[in-house]
């Protein structure tokens, strides 16, 4: 697909308050997201806040899509911290010396981007249909 009609895609019948309300929902999502891997049960009341947000909102309700490129940006921020995994990679410098355990990257990086990917289209779908 030539680099002008993706371009005519995301931009036609988008407006900056689109995406500004896009972002938005993201960012909520990713903050979520973030505060349920970091703090677990913890985090249910803000994460439930933070959708309760969006939901009330309708120009934020419309582009909750958001919320799920925003649980992939975290998804895939975990798969770049994973990057040597799986295993056990011990390292060593001339102070210090250790060994680190990793998981699998693999699973975060295929939800991430598949997250990411349904938010921006489901979005970009929306929007050019005027709903």
């Amino acid at each position: 697909m030539p680099l002008m009609s993706l371009r005519a895609m995301f931009l036609k019948n988008s407006s900056i308050s689109n995406w500004g309300a896009f972002s938005v929902c993201a960012f909520l999502g990713a903050a979520a997201a973030f505060g349920l891997l970091i703090l677990g049960s913890l985090a249910l009341l803000p994460a439930a806040l933070a959708i309760w947000l969006v939901m009330t909102r309708p120009a934020l309700r419309r582009s909750a899509f958001g919320l799920l490129a925003g649980v992939g940006a975290t998804a895939l921020f975990v798969a770049y911290v994973q990057r040597r995994g799986p295993g056990t990679v011990c390292w060593r410098t001339a102070a210090a010396s250790g060994c680190d355990q990793y998981s699998n990257p693999w699973a975060w990086l295929v939800s991430g981007v598949a997250l990411v990917l349904v938010g921006v289209l489901v979005h970009v779908r929306h929007v050019r249909s005027g709903s």
